[in-house]
């Protein structure tokens, strides 16, 4: 008598080995199923995503320094900062004397190049609130945000150096050959307006073309009216030198900018191929 349905033992699952063929190699590019872990298990509760704090400290924008973020702008702004404020209490009698010694006139450059390259640039023309500081604070900030601060000191070196050079070679030389009197040895040139200029003209390199062909138009402007108006010719010389020395080195600070962006340590907004 055959054994009641209820008392038949039940039939044995086929093993998954020997009844399907071996299809993992074939199903590669099929993605795997997620584990359904004991949170989202049928029947268990939900739990809402956790949701982050909302931020209550103050940043300051990315337009202005920072000691972490631009340790050279927050430091150089500083000194001159500083610098400034001396001045500002001092007699304007001692105040003009350390002008003369700061001076990278063709006297001082042939005595103490080196003293009077970086005494000039601790000076500001027309005040702490000068176009050219403000031009500063903004413009150094934007390029070491893209190509760190070492970099950006180079290139304020490199434009504060090389148009001082540019324009005070050609003056002793000219006085040399008898074409311009020996008073012009000791004229009176200070300032960070060739540093900020040829920090602009490589800044202008890592910006879109519809933000770089603008602010170029517009500082070149600025400097031919300054040429026009023939106040200061030397020196109003010495800013499209350092702004053509700027753009010289849009090769070297798109690679630099190019290398932080792949270590994700580069600002890449405003960025872009020419």
């Amino acid at each position: 008598m055959p054994p009641a349905p209820s008392d038949a033992p039940a039939p044995e699952a086929p093993a998954p080995d020997t009844c399907f063929p071996d299809t993992a190699g074939l199903l590669d590019g099929m993605p795997r199923q997620r584990v359904r872990d004991a949170a989202n298990a049928p029947g268990a509760p939900l739990t809402p995503p956790a949701t982050a704090a909302p931020d209550t400290g103050f940043r300051l924008p990315r337009l202005l320094p920072t000691p972490a973020g631009t340790p050279f702008t927050f430091g150089y702004g500083a000194v001159l900062a500083l610098v400034s404020l001396v001045a500002a209490r001092l007699d304007p009698g001692v105040v003009h004397t350390l002008h003369q010694g700061s001076s990278t006139d063709v006297a001082h450059l042939l005595r103490t190049p080196v003293l009077v390259l970086v005494a000039s640039a601790l000076w500001i023309a027309g005040g702490i609130l000068s176009p050219y500081a403000l031009a500063l604070l903004f413009v150094l900030t934007a390029l070491e945000r893209r190509i760190g601060g070492v970099r950006t000191a180079g290139v304020f070196l490199l434009g504060h150096i090389g148009a001082t050079l540019a324009t005070e070679v050609p003056v002793g030389l000219a006085v040399l050959a008898g074409q311009l009197p020996a008073s012009s040895l000791h004229r009176l040139d200070y300032g960070v307006s060739f540093g900020v200029a040829a920090s602009l003209g490589a800044l202008a390199g890592l910006l879109r073309p519809w933000l770089r062909w603008p602010l170029l138009a517009l500082f070149g402007w600025v400097l031919v009216s300054d040429l026009l108006a023939f106040t200061d010719p030397l020196t109003d010389w010495g800013h499209p030198i350092a702004l053509a020395i700027g753009v010289a080195t849009w090769p070297l600070v798109r690679r630099r900018h190019r290398r932080l962006v792949a270590a994700g340590q580069g600002l890449s907004f405003g960025s872009g191929r020419p």
